[in-house]
Parts: structure tokens; C-alpha cells; sequence
């Protein structure tokens, strides 16, 4: 089975960096991205939805500026861990910010 597109054009080395619960955040993401592995975060890390949506505005932005700075080495994707659980009461809201 081969990786999709995104994955196999961007990845340099086959990883996933684990997210972290309170460690994991945008500055550590965007230079997991750059090393060319997918960087991942926990969204409830970032406290509150106003938080949560300027960290992925955050995170789009720099790795934008950095795969139009490199465009032989771009940045691999990031994946957001979203806590599919019932005491989660952002759920809904932060799937739609993913989408978004």
C-alpha cells in the first residue's frame, strides 16, 4: 500500500511525531514539520477555542512561509489529536476550526 500525496511528496522520514499532552505546542509542531515529519498537538492543549483556532492559524502560516522559503524541502503536514470522548464539550467546535 503507498502513502497518499500529501504524505509521500512531503515526508522525510516516515514518522509521527506523538502529541503531547501540555508540552505539545505550535513552536514545537512547526519545527517538526521543517525536520519533515507530521507534527501533532492534543487540541486541548491550547485553552479555549480562541486559543485553539490562533494556534492552527499559527501553524498554517509558518509552514506556508517556510515551504514558499524551501520549496525543494517542504514543511510535512501537522495532525491535530482531538479528543473524541463525551467530557470533551469542545469537540464539536474544534473539529469545525480543523475543517475550517
Amino acid at each position: 500500500m503507498s502513502l497518499p500525496d500529501i504524505l509521500s511528496s512531503k515526508l522525510r522520514l516516515p514518522a509521527v511525531a506523538a502529541p503531547l499532552f501540555i508540552i505539545s505546542g505550535p513552536e514545537l509542531v512547526i519545527e517538526q514539520c521543517k525536520a519533515g515529519i507530521v507534527g501533532s498537538f492534543p487540541s486541548l492543549n491550547a485553552r479555549g477555542e480562541e486559543s485553539f483556532e490562533s494556534w492552527l492559524i499559527q501553524i498554517t502560516q509558518a509552514l506556508a512561509a517556510h515551504d514558499a522559503a524551501n520549496p525543494d524541502q517542504p514543511a510535512a503536514p501537522f495532525a491535530v489529536n482531538l479528543i473524541v470522548h463525551r467530557s470533551n464539550n469542545r469537540l464539536q467546535e474544534d473539529l469545525e476550526l480543523c475543517v475550517k
